[in-house]
């Protein structure tokens, strides 16, 4: 009853009580969203832009980014920057943060928007893993580890004493109960679990990684959460099929209802007393997979997470 009620109320939610008007003057904030050439990302990234922020398109092509930061620029009047990253690639990570640090001392906001969804279940990362946990976990997580500096500073630069991460996850959350870190390679437990399984898999790892991250850094003033973005029409679902996309088509939303709630905590006064808190559409908090609050899984995961990056 718990996962149908939670699906219910995030997939039909009450109207918003936050708009992109409720955003404040974000001038003198840097903020990174990744995955920004497009859908929930880009429209995240236009209403930052629109309140004077210094933003970061974080993405795998430079051509969509050019593509996506001119388009912005005609829309907003201000200019996007772009900071090339493949998420499914540790190595093009670290470069990017270091390609990120010649530029920035702080970083007020990171948006851990990028995802994966469903793709053929042969697909992997660069360096072996699953490819929708490799980018949608793996890489985030080692992203954000490598930003932590920054952010720290960027926070104690900030009026409020916070610097935010915001991390996309999925009603798909809610559909799974554990990591099977058996899975999360080319192993035959990832091809007998498939791809839908793997993608509820890793939207479940945003939820704990952004929890464990919360309560790691908290007291560092890093203001960390996750979301459900809502059912949104995007190009996130160019793998689903035609008999899924038929009922997906039922209940989704365009991709400015998607940036709402990410926007509320990346950037409203109230989002600086949200950390590790799980949120629903639109700007609203919510209750979640009871798994993302398990602090043994969260552990688990974090320690994982750092053995498969420390040699990068």
């Amino acid at each position: 009853m718990g996962v149908v009620h939670s699906m219910y109320t995030e997939t039909f939610p009450p109207k918003s009580k936050f708009s992109t008007k409720d955003i404040p003057d974000l001038s003198g904030k840097v903020i990174i969203v990744t995955g920004a050439n497009t859908g929930i990302g880009k429209e995240t990234a236009k209403a930052l832009l629109e309140h004077n922020a210094k933003v970061y398109i974080a993405a795998r092509s430079s051509e969509k980014a050019t593509k996506a930061i001119q388009e912005l620029k005609t829309a907003t009047g201000k200019e996007a920057l772009y900071l090339k990253l493949d998420l499914a690639d540790l190595k093009s990570v670290k470069a990017a943060v270091e390609e990120f640090s010649t530029k920035e001392k702080e970083l007020h906001v990171l948006f851990n928007n990028a995802g994966v969804m469903i793709p053929p279940i042969e697909q992997l990362t660069a360096q072996g893993y699953d490819l929708q946990f490799g980018t949608n976990v793996i890489g985030h997580f080692y992203f954000t580890k490598l930003l932590i500096p920054l952010l720290v500073a960027g926070a104690k630069s900030s009026p409020d004493g916070k610097a935010r991460v915001v991390n996309t996850s999925s009603s798909g959350s809610l559909f799974t109960k554990t990591i099977r870190f058996d899975a999360l390679r080319d192993t035959a437990a990832r091809k007998k679990a498939g791809t839908q399984e793997m993608y509820f898999q890793s939207k479940l790892g945003n939820v704990l990684f952004a929890n464990e991250l919360a309560k790691r850094y908290g007291d560092q003033g890093i203001v960390s959460t996750s979301l459900n973005p809502g059912n949104i029409r995007t190009d996130l679902q160019r793998n689903a099929g035609k008999f899924l996309m038929f009922f997906l088509e039922l209940t989704l939303w365009d991709a400015p209802y998607g940036a709402l709630t990410q926007l509320w905590a990346g950037t409203s006064p109230e989002g600086a007393n949200l950390n590790g808190k799980y949120l629903i559409p639109w700007a609203r908090i919510g209750t979640g997979n009871k798994a993302g609050n398990d602090p043994k899984l969260q552990g688990d995961l974090w320690k994982w997470l750092e053995e498969q990056t420390e040699n990068i």
